[in-house]
């Protein structure tokens, strides 16, 4: 193995499979759901402007239209391997709707025009200080308009802990110091309550820990193979390299995450906040 350090490119480093990362799609998109069950009527009532920032694959994103048939949807992402996936779903709708995809990075996206509601799902943990975009975005809004933000908050999990002891082993930590990524990119619920009310917007603001139950062989490695895991495998580009780590990982989390009678159970909190702009702002 060699000891050649690696250093990414980008904050987004590496390529994303969407085959992979859709392996768990139901699971995945339950956030999705919920986050968007609690976004209140838009300001701009039957046509509203719409942006995700990181669409991925776009599946999600089309649900939109489902809500709001004659929205004018862009779905921004900066991997092209997920934007090629999504690009079936481009277009405009029967029902007099549009949905829209842009190549760009979100951490220098600025909205190009009033917006209805600019949401983001499970994307802003790859963008350090991604709060620091805020202002840039609620000034984006419409009064009345809406900031959706849902971000994983389990990087204290095994899954994730174990992740970074066996990236910091010797063998492996010169070449993956850069591939596992700092731990405290999500705030904690109060944060992003205090940080978006200070914007002049109405907060609603909570945390979920979901019980997600997998199904297979070791099914948890196969679930972080698609998000955290990726980064590190870019950085270990001899398939043997690769191997060695996915087996000294997935051993960890086989004894961590041990299988049930009915599967696999993977407890993963994730953080939700709505924004509403306060029309005197």
């Amino acid at each position: 193995m060699s000891d050649t350090p690696t250093t990414p490119t980008s904050n987004h480093s590496g390529t994303w499979d969407p085959g992979q990362y859709l392996r768990h799609a139901g699971n995945r998109s339950r956030p999705f759901y919920d986050l968007v069950a609690r976004i209140p009527p838009l300001p701009g009532g039957d046509t509203p402007r719409v942006t995700d920032l990181g669409c991925g694959p776009g599946n999600l994103t089309a649900s939109l239209l489902d809500r709001w048939p004659a929205a004018r949807i862009t779905g921004v992402d900066s991997s092209a391997e997920m934007l090629t996936a999504a690009e079936h779903l481009a277009g405009p709708t029967a029902r007099s709707g549009s949905l829209h995809l842009t190549q760009a990075d979100i951490a220098t996206w600025t909205p190009d025009a009033p917006h209805d509601l600019i949401l983001s799902n499970a994307a802003l943990q790859w963008v350090p200080d991604h709060w620091t975009l805020f202002p840039a975005w609620v000034a984006g809004l419409r009064p009345g308009g809406v900031l959706a933000l849902q971000m994983p908050g389990n990087f204290t999990s095994p899954s994730h802990t174990l992740l970074f002891d066996v990236a910091n082993r010797p063998h492996w930590r010169r070449r993956l110091a850069h591939a596992t990524g700092p731990t405290d990119r999500v705030l904690t619920p109060e944060q992003y309550l205090r940080r978006l009310s200070a914007l002049g917007c109405d907060v609603d603001v909570w945390e979920t820990t979901y019980l997600h139950v997998l199904q297979g062989d070791n099914p948890v490695l196969d679930w972080v193979r698609g998000t955290a895991l990726r980064p590190v495998l870019d950085a270990l580009p001899d398939p043997a390299d690769q191997q060695a780590f996915l087996e000294e990982y997935g051993e960890l989390l086989r004894a961590a995450y041990p299988p049930e009678p009915f599967g696999t159970v993977l407890p993963f909190r994730r953080v939700f906040a709505v924004a509403v702009r306060r029309a005197d702002t």
